[in-house]
């Protein structure tokens, strides 16, 4: 083998001293067909073979390169370790020792470390934005308690990219209602609306991501988008960076909002305490690349924004059949339907706070939205007696024991306690109860109320009160007599009065 230095030695000896193979062979000890080949490559250093070893990993080492790209994309607890992964690989017929690869690992993670630096995540391009141009939104996972309960909740991110201003809402679910109904708080805050939005690839957005820049936009998504007339822009898979402004905004979100855990009565006390904060926090937040506050630099975008119309409709509707108890169940909730629509199919539409049930186009209900994620439960079911007045004047003895009657106010309560003791008062309280079908409830609870201090708890009496109430006459005042006021002559109860009187009739007569 031969090195730099005899090589340089030969070249001199050969091309400027113009000595013989023959000698400079002498000389060196190395034969004339050696010395030839390196003169005639004309190289001023020796090149040799790369040496190929072979290696008891080399059958493995495309399935260990694969486990190792795999794993770098997970986070680190989830990990599997070089140790974990030679067992792996002892299982499907490796022999060889953990040494090697662990060598085999190091030098995949140099290599991928190099391609970051130059080509991959490790390098970025400094983005600019002009005022009104773009926000970012995106979603995280935090943590707080809710009515006293440790709850984990989907947080969505609304980041003006000009002035940096932005807005933070908690939900239970990441689902398309609660998409929409974060837009439509995110622009009522942010005073308006920017001419573009940059999302990365959500399932509430996106349907499928195709070659390119091309996605097929959810149906209710793109209904979202043409109505606040901003044009939507999708990031490339696993490339955060290109909205990286939202991306800070989570992370600070965690030391700025949710390093102690916030709680809270209800989610929207939360929401309202998020809100707050948030606009406290422009005022305190330098700009960094703008003059003052991120409040300071949003003053001035605000005015470019384009005007935030009413807000969207984001519901997401589904079709139910009512049951024969007049029940639709969603996300294992049960809520109340009229007894009307039983056993029909209906329309339920649900939003981020509320369910509205319609059907042959108008509205038949609106209940409060129950959201139970645990999977332990048997579920709720949400009433509205209402929607049994007309089962029960066909079925009045089902007031007693009926589920959806726990719930009646107060007085019809009390009313109903007296009148179940008497004969009949099944119906009566029925018919009580139907009076809200055809005048305001609040005018027939005082009706109620009237009529149990009154001490006269009767379907008349407070069928009496409920019609002067309407009619707008109060009650007439009690006639109370002077004691200073007294007859007489005051009359006696004398039943041989009448006798005289027939007598005389009498004489009259036979005078005549």
């Amino acid at each position: 083998m031969i090195d730099v230095a005899t090589l340089s030695v030969i070249r001199r000896w050969a091309l400027r001293e113009h000595l013989s193979l023959r000698e400079i062979a002498r000389r060196t000890g190395l034969s004339r067909n050696t010395i030839k080949k390196y003169l005639r490559a004309d190289t001023v250093e020796p090149r040799y073979a790369k040496r190929v070893s072979p290696s008891k990993l080399d059958p493995f080492a495309d399935k260990l390169a694969g486990w190792l790209k795999t794993e770098a994309g997970k986070s680190r607890k989830q990990r599997r370790t070089v140790k974990q992964m030679h067992a792996d690989l002892a299982a499907l017929g490796y022999d060889g020792s953990y040494n090697r690869v662990a060598a085999f690992a190091r030098v995949w993670q140099a290599k991928r470390q190099e391609a970051e630096r130059t080509t991959g995540r490790g390098t970025f391009v400094p983005l600019t934005f002009g005022a009104g141009e773009a926000f970012q939104f995106d979603w995280s996972e935090d943590w707080a308690v809710i009515g006293g309960e440790r709850t984990k909740l989907q947080v969505a991110h609304t980041k003006l990219s000009h002035s940096r201003a932005f807005i933070v809402r908690a939900y239970l679910l990441q689902t398309h209602e609660m998409l929409f109904d974060a837009h439509n708080h995110a622009f009522r805050v942010l005073g308006g609306v920017p001419r573009r939005g940059i999302y990365d690839n959500m399932k509430t957005a996106v349907d499928k991501v195709r070659r390119g820049k091309e996605r097929d936009v959810n149906a209710r998504f793109g209904a979202m988008v043409s109505h606040f007339l901003f044009e939507a822009e999708f990031c490339n898979p696993a490339s955060g960076w290109e909205k990286g402004q939202v991306e800070k905004n989570v992370r600070d979100a965690r030391h700025r909002l949710w390093q102690h855990v916030p709680a809270f009565a209800t989610l929207a006390a939360l929401n309202d305490w998020l809100e707050a904060r948030c606009t406290a926090l422009w005022r305190e937040i330098d700009h960094g690349k703008l003059p003052g506050t991120v409040a300071d630099a949003w003053m001035q975008e605000r005015t470019l924004l384009m005007p935030s119309p009413r807000p969207f409709d984001g519901f997401v509707e589904h079709t139910k059949r009512v049951s024969p108890t007049c029940l639709v169940t969603f996300e294992r909730v049960r809520y109340s339907v009229p007894a009307s629509f039983a056993n029909r199919p209906v329309s339920l539409r649900v939003y981020a706070e509320r369910i509205v049930v319609a059907a042959e186009g108008q509205l038949l209900c609106e209940h409060r939205r129950v959201i139970d994620r645990r999977h332990d439960s048997v579920g709720h079911t949400v009433y509205d007696w209402r929607h049994y007045l007309a089962v029960l004047q066909r079925k009045p003895g089902a007031l007693r024991n009926g589920a959806p009657f726990v719930e009646l106010p107060a007085a019809f309560r009390q009313l109903q306690a007296a009148l179940l003791k008497q004969p009949g008062g099944d119906r009566e309280m029925v018919e009580v109860l139907a009076l809200v079908l055809h005048h305001d409830e609040q005018a027939v609870l005082a009706a109620v109320e009237l009529a149990l201090e009154a001490g006269v708890p009767t379907k008349m009496h407070v069928l009496n009160v409920l019609h002067r109430l309407l009619d707008s006459k109060a009650p007439p005042p009690p006639v109370t007599a002077p004691q200073a006021l007294r007859l007489v002559r005051e009359p006696l109860a004398n039943v041989n009065r009448y006798d005289d009187l027939r007598t005389s009739e009498r004489k009259v007569r036979h005078a005549s």
